[in-house]
C-alpha cells in the first residue's frame, strides 16, 4: 500500500513537473496551466487519504491557511522578497504533513497573483511554494525539523533555494526572447537575485524566531483536538 502510494505521489509530481516545461512553449496559457497544478495538487492530497474519506472541516482548514499565506503577501509588497508565505507554508506543511502542504502552497501563489499580478511566473512560484510545504512535510520527523535550530536553517535555505527556481524561470524567459546563452549571462542573472534571496531567507528566519514556537503550537493543538489531517 506504501509503495502503490509513494509511485502515485512520484507520478503526480513528474506530472507537475510537466505543467512547467509546457510553459516554456504556451507562454500565454499560464492560467490554464496555473489552475491544472492546482487540480494535480488536489489529487496528490487525495491520494493521502485513499483509504478513508475526508471530512469538509479538513478542507475548510486547508483554505484558511492556504488564504492567510496568500494574503500575507500584500502587505509585504513593497519590501522586495520579504514575506510571511514561505513561513506559513513551512509550518502548515510541517504540522498537517507533505501532501497538505504542497497543495496549501500551490494554492496560496495562485490565489495571492490574483491580487499581485498572473503571469508565466505562476506555475512556478505555485511549484516552489509546493516543495517548501512538501518537503516540511517529509521531513517533519526527521532530527533536523524537530529542533527549533533546525527548522530555523531549513526556512534560510529555502529562502535561497525559491530565488533559484524562479531563477531558472527568469533565465529561461530571457532566454526565450532570443537573448544569447552563455555561462556568463547564466551566472550574471543568479548573482543579480542574491540580495533578493538573502532578504527572503533572513525574514524567514525571523519569523521563525518571534512566531515558529507560537504556530506550532497552535496548529498542533488543532490537530489533536480535532482529530485533523492525521
Amino acid at each position: 500500500m506504501r509503495f502503490n502510494k509513494t509511485v502515485k505521489t512520484i507520478v503526480l509530481l513528474l506530472l507537475a513537473s510537466g505543467f512547467l516545461v509546457l510553459t516554456f512553449w504556451f507562454e500565454n496559457a499560464y492560467l490554464w496551466l496555473s489552475f491544472g497544478f492546482v487540480l494535480l495538487s488536489i489529487l496528490l492530497f487525495l491520494v493521502r487519504f485513499e483509504s478513508r474519506k475526508v471530512e469538509p472541516r479538513e478542507l475548510v482548514l486547508l483554505a484558511v491557511l492556504a488564504s492567510i499565506a496568500a494574503v500575507g503577501r500584500i502587505p509585504f509588497a513593497s519590501i522586495p522578497s520579504v514575506q510571511p508565505t514561505t513561513f506559513v507554508i513551512m509550518m502548515s506543511g510541517y504540522v498537517f504533513g507533505a501532501e497538505s502542504g504542497f497543495l496549501i502552497g500551490a494554492v496560496a501563489a495562485l490565489a495571492s497573483n490574483m491580487i499581485m499580478g498572473q503571469g508565466p511566473w505562476t506555475p512556478w512560484q505555485m511549484t516552489a511554494w509546493g516543495l517548501v510545504g512538501l518537503t516540511a512535510g517529509l521531513l517533519r520527523k526527521s532530527w533536523l525539523m524537530n529542533l527549533k535550530w533546525g527548522r530555523i536553517f531549513f526556512g534560510a535555505v529555502w529562502g535561497f533555494l525559491f530565488g533559484f527556481i524562479m531563477n531558472i524561470w527568469g533565465f529561461l524567459a530571457v532566454v526565450q526572447s532570443g537573448t544569447g546563452v552563455s555561462l556568463k549571462a547564466f551566472l550574471l542573472y543568479f548573482a543579480g537575485s542574491a540580495m533578493f534571496d538573502t532578504f527572503h531567507s533572513v525574514s524567514n528566519v525571523i519569523l521563525l524566531l518571534v512566531f515558529g514556537d507560537v504556530w506550532l503550537k497552535i496548529l498542533t493543538r488543532f490537530k489533536r483536538k480535532y482529530g485533523l489531517l492525521e
